[in-house]
């Protein structure tokens, strides 16, 4: 497998990360501007701004969980040369996951969607890490 292949569901997923990021810069000076919270209120608690801001800010936030395992193994299985086409399926299959989580997150927050997206992407990451691990412990 090609680094171009192994890599190419990490730019997306970064760029998921940086998307939610514009977003969330977006959406917190609207809600500023529009007065819908004052920024002493917000200097040091998420909680006060609107909903909808709320909502993409932790769609961001969400990005530095899960998927700090997801470079971890990705860049372990590069380096070890551990990532053929099963490999490389189950990333793309985890950022899939991970854009349909954030998308459910960040606008109808339907929460037992959210739940089902986050479960699923958490299945696909521990069968990445097992056949990982497997493939350098049993060799």
């Amino acid at each position: 497998m090609t680094p171009k292949a192994i890599l190419a569901p990490v730019f997306v997923q970064v760029l998921l990360t940086f998307g939610l990021l514009l977003w969330t810069g977006r959406v917190r000076f609207a809600a500023a501007r529009a007065g819908q919270v004052k920024l002493k209120d917000v200097s040091l608690a998420e909680r006060s701004w609107p909903v909808p801001v709320q909502q993409v800010s932790n769609a961001f936030d969400n990005q530095f969980q899960l998927p700090v395992l997801f470079y971890v193994v990705t860049a372990l299985a590069l380096a070890t040369a551990q990532a053929d086409t099963l490999f490389v399926g189950l990333a793309w299959l985890f950022v899939l996951t991970r854009l349909v989580h954030a998308g459910i997150y960040a606008t109808s927050n339907v929460v037992i969607r959210r739940f089902q997206a986050f479960l699923a992407g958490a299945v696909v990451l521990m069968a990445m890490w097992l056949v990982f691990a497997g493939r350098i412990l049993l060799a």
